[in-house]
């Protein structure tokens, strides 16, 4: 094991992860730097190696074993050959990226109680040398990329009232930034930056306005103080106007508006943020006074594209809610939106994209059916975009309801704050809530390709189950992605058409990356309790 470390401290020592390379990381094709690659989050590789004519060539070049049955929710980091990963709880794995060789294994022992949704842990970021980790009870960690020891260790939030970090962290020049999970328990969310040195805390952006400040108006009596608003996903940031971009998740309690009156900013949207400062810049809300736990954690796709016939930095964003978004990502101005599952909760979206609500739309005593369900019509799993193509891709989940109940509101320390239940006809993988039956039938998921420019869709590639799986675009016109069912897909991204699947005997819930090692393309995805990564033969 000393050989392996040697080894792995002389390549780490060499490839140290500037701030600039995380800037330029599309000029670097070979790597993954961030959870979505880079900080537009198009999870798009410009490598070409793999393309449509031989990826029926591909095979399996090895498999990581995590020890763990929790969800394997996992996007590794490639740096120069290295690869960085978390298997849940909170542990980081260190390997070869072209062998699966085990360099280390740093583990981190939580104290966090059982979250609503399991012991995830999606990811990690680095800078310089150091790996940056979000854990289950709530605290950051840095660790050394060389020999896996620990460098800090701080609190950031209190694990035991709910408080978790299950995203991965985001660096912007010297700083690193996450937000809270735990809206199940009645938390107050907020979003946070640490220095990367020492760990100590910058700034710190609540999710929830205190009484007096800027949209604290949209919430009624005490309901702020476990008003929730979680940013359990990794945001995305801008450089030309150093704003940092985070989606934010439903108010609580979830199923219980009445007792929430307002609007309840700033949940279920998405917030612009000074990088530096942690200062709010601009806000749009999806959903207003959400009452189907439609959190928008969902990641912010940024693209530079012509729209409406002239030039436009815009934000792309399928959400929870069933409608998928165009805003402008400097101003946050609604230019676009519309339906791309079926949905009942809305007549439509205004002038300003603020929604129309249907008649009977929210949850009552006796029940009341409601497209989407709870696992919205997509969620937490990342989109692409093709700069290649044009198009927007996104994991959804088509024809697919549940009947929201309304129940208590009471807040009480340590136990759930959704104010009533749901039937769904699809057990969620995303949050394990009290539920009445899986009686109901109904619902299935698609890949489908949006065209931003019409919100027209361009081809969708309907499955048999649901997906919770990510989205990755290449280069050379590829899409790959998976699914519950255990198939991992590689699809043509301008017309959807199956190129190649294979079975991995294990749902998919995680995004798939490509690097390169050796001079080869690789393409790696989480599925079950393990990591496989395929090459060409």
């Amino acid at each position: 094991m000393k050989l392996l470390l040697i080894a792995l401290v002389g390549a780490a020592a060499w490839a140290q992860v500037t701030p600039e390379r995380l800037l330029r990381a599309n000029a670097e094709p070979r790597n993954w730097l961030s959870y979505s690659g880079g900080y537009m989050s198009q999870r798009y590789s410009p490598l070409t190696q793999i393309a449509p004519a031989n990826v029926k060539n591909l095979e399996l070049k090895w498999v990581f074993q995590a020890n763990s049955t929790e969800k394997f929710e996992t996007t590794p980091l490639v740096v120069d050959g290295v690869m960085y990963l978390t298997q849940p709880p909170d542990d980081i794995v260190a390997l070869d990226a072209k062998t699966g060789r085990v360099f280390w294994v740093y583990h981190y022992q939580n104290s966090a109680f059982i979250p609503c949704c399991g012991q995830v842990n999606r990811g990690l970021a680095i800078l310089g040398d150091t790996l940056f980790m979000g854990t289950m009870d709530a605290h950051l960690l840095a660790v050394d990329a060389k020999a896996g020891s620990l460098l800090w260790n701080i609190p950031v939030a209190d694990g035991a009232a709910g408080y978790s970090l299950t995203g991965a962290p985001l660096i912007v020049k010297d700083k690193v930034i996450i937000g809270t999970a735990g809206a199940e328990y009645g938390i107050r969310g907020f979003i946070a930056a640490f220095d990367a040195k020492s760990g100590k805390e910058a700034w710190r952006f609540n999710t929830i306005p205190t009484p007096g400040e800027p949209g604290s108006e949209t919430w009624s009596n005490d309901a702020w103080r476990h008003g929730g608003g979680s940013a359990w996903i990794t945001g995305s940031y801008d450089p030309e106007t150093n704003l940092v971009f985070w989606g934010t998740g439903n108010p609580g309690p979830d199923f219980n508006p009445d007792r929430r009156p307002g609007d309840n900013l700033y949940t279920s949207s998405v917030v612009a943020l000074d990088a530096d400062s942690g200062k709010l810049k601009w806000h749009f809300q999806f959903t207003p006074h959400d009452a189907g736990d439609w959190d928008s954690v969902q990641v912010p796709v940024l693209a530079d594209m012509s729209f409406r016939g002239a030039p436009h930095k815009v934000m792309l964003w399928a959400n929870r809610n069933g409608f998928a978004y165009v805003l402008d990502r400097n101003t946050g101005k609604f230019l676009r939106g519309a339906p791309f599952v079926k949905q009942t909760w809305a007549t439509g979206l205004d002038d300003n994209g603020r929604p129309i609500r249907a008649p009977n739309s929210y949850p009552t005593e006796k029940g009341t059916l409601i497209y989407p369900g709870i696992q919205g019509g997509t969620n937490w799993y990342s989109p692409s975009f093709s700069p290649r193509t044009g198009l927007f891709y996104v994991s959804a989940w088509q024809d697919y309801y549940a009947t929201f109940v309304e129940g208590s509101g009471d807040f009480v320390p340590g136990r759930y704050y959704m104010g009533g239940s749901f039937r769904s006809p699809i057990p969620t993988v995303a949050k394990r809530v009290p539920v009445n039956s899986w009686t109901e039938e109904g619902g299935h998921g698609e890949v489908m390709a949006i065209d931003p420019q019409t919100g027209n869709k361009k081809w969708t590639f309907p499955m048999h189950d649901v997906t919770d799986s990510g989205i990755l675009t290449t280069a050379s016109d590829l899409l790959f992605t998976g699914g519950r069912e255990g198939y991992f897909y590689a699809l043509d991204a301008k017309t959807g058409a199956k190129l190649w699947q294979i079975t991995l005997g294990g749902q998919v819930v995680a995004g798939p990356i490509s690097y390169e090692a050796g001079g080869a393309q690789y393409v790696s995805i989480a599925a079950g309790e393990a990591l496989f990564v395929f090459g060409l033969r």
